[in-house]
């Protein structure tokens, strides 16, 4: 595995290495998993951003809605 070296404030770090004392894993884990949570969250907002521009189009949120509809694949669970 390649490694590299970053520079962050002493408070940042030491905010991380408790982050990883308290879940018992490395400080370059915790890095990684702090990355993917922001990866995470931006596709959220994103996805939700975008949701939100489909919803303020009358027509467009009727379209997607009758396809959405037609498309659906039954849970056996009942609506």
């Amino acid at each position: 595995m390649a490694t590299t070296t970053i520079r962050v404030e002493v408070s940042t770090r030491d905010a991380l290495a408790e982050l990883a004392r308290e879940r018992n894993m490395t400080l370059g884990d915790t890095v990684r998993d702090a990355a993917e949570a922001l990866r995470r969250a931006r596709f959220a907002r994103r996805t939700a951003d975008a949701y939100a521009r489909l919803r303020a189009d009358d027509d467009a949120w009727a379209s997607y809605t009758s396809e959405e509809e037609a498309t659906a694949v039954g849970d056996g669970l009942g609506r």
